[in-house]
This record gives C-alpha cells, structure tokens and sequence, in this order.
C-alpha cells in the first residue's frame, strides 16, 4: 500500500536484535509515570496506553467517540484503503476521569463541540509527551515510544488470555498474522513451566565434586 511506513522487519525484536515492546514491568512503570502528568496529558497518554491505539488515532478523538455509560471509544482506524471504526473499551476509571475533564456527557449534546478534538495537538507534541513519560519511567531505547506502548498492549492482551482475534480487532490489524507475533512474548504462564523446570533440578548434586564424595572410603 503506497504511503503507509512499514516495518522492515516484522516481529518483537529489530535486525540489530534490539526489543521493540515494553514488557510487564515496564509497562507498569510507564502507566504510573502518567499518573503524575497533568490531566490533559495524563489523559492523552493513558488512552493511548489503554487502547493500543496510534498516536494519529488518539489525536482524532472527539467526544462524540465515546459511548460513556458502555465505556467504548470508537477508533478511525488508519493505515486502510477504506475507513473503518473499530470499537475498544476501556477502563471504567479512565472513562470517568476524560468525563470528568472533558466534559463528554454534556459536550456530546452540543453538535458544534461533540466534533472537535479533544487534544488539539499535533504529532510531535504527542511523541515528545510519550519520550518524556519513558525517560521518567528509565526506558531507554527501541521500545521507548508510542509504538513501543502499542506492542505492549497487544502482548499484555494476549498473555492476559485474550482471544488473538479480539486483540486484533482492538488494534485494527487488517490481517491475523500481524496480530500473531505478540504471542512469540515470554508471558508469565511460560515463565512459570521454567521456573518449575528449575525447580525439579535443584536437588541434584553438582556434577564432579558431589559424586566422588557420595563414593569415597
């Protein structure tokens, strides 16, 4: 598809071997990072953490995109020939604080302002914020970015046990496969069997020293 950026190298980890998502622990960081941020921004980068959505995506917000009392934001999905809404929900204390500071409810009433953004940003203003908040957290590199964020969401979704075809309805992906490369993450469940596996060796003895001390005179 001409003019869409593309990754060159699909999967969690670029050609130089370095990870593109943020993994569990730092994804906590980040969303506590955010807490501390004034509430415009806090609310900028908590939807975007919260949605998986594209920095674009989230600018294009107006109150008329959410359904408050369903907690649903309908997302203009980009990157496609023809548009298409998806519909994600999202935490009930993150739809009550862009309530609260937004105004939807009654904003939504209004023809004239239900369609105006509610961050009216542009692109770099959005990508310096999210810089800012991972500097804050200690990230640094590939993963340190919106983008860095919408991985994060797609590989927290499925280690949680979303299905893999929601989470690719969550993030618009267009083809399963896309979608598929999240579950390639070390999630908890594995980390689990390994630490068991650990476990089940501990009792052996040390290979050489404890073998010939078990058979001495």
């Amino acid at each position: 598809m001409t003019g869409v950026a593309r990754d060159p190298v699909p999967g969690l980890y670029g050609r130089d071997g370095s990870r593109k998502y943020l993994n569990r622990m730092e994804r906590q960081r980040v969303l506590a990072a955010m807490q501390g941020l004034d509430p415009g921004r806090a609310l900028f980068a908590l939807t975007l953490a919260w949605t998986g959505a594209r920095v674009s995506e989230v600018l294009a917000l107006t109150p008329s995109s959410f359904q408050i009392e369903s907690g649903i934001v309908a997302i203009n999905t980009l990157k496609r020939r023809r548009p298409v809404v998806r519909e994600v929900p999202i935490p009930p204390a993150l739809m009550r604080a862009l309530d609260a500071h937004f105004a939807l409810a009654r904003t939504q009433q209004r023809q004239n302002e239900a369609q105006q953004r509610l961050w009216p940003w542009n692109r770099v203003t959005a990508w310096r914020l999210i810089r800012l908040v991972m500097r804050r957290s200690g990230i640094a590199g590939r993963q340190a970015c919106p983008r860095g964020l919408r991985h994060a969401f797609g590989v927290g979704g499925l280690q949680a046990g979303v299905p893999l075809n929601l989470v690719q309805r969550w993030l618009g992906h267009a083809r399963m496969s896309t979608t598929a490369i999240y579950a390639d993450a070390c999630g908890p469940e594995e980390a689990a069997m390994a630490e068991r596996f650990w476990r089940s060796t501990e009792s052996l003895p040390p290979t050489g020293s404890g073998a010939r001390r078990r058979h001495a005179p």
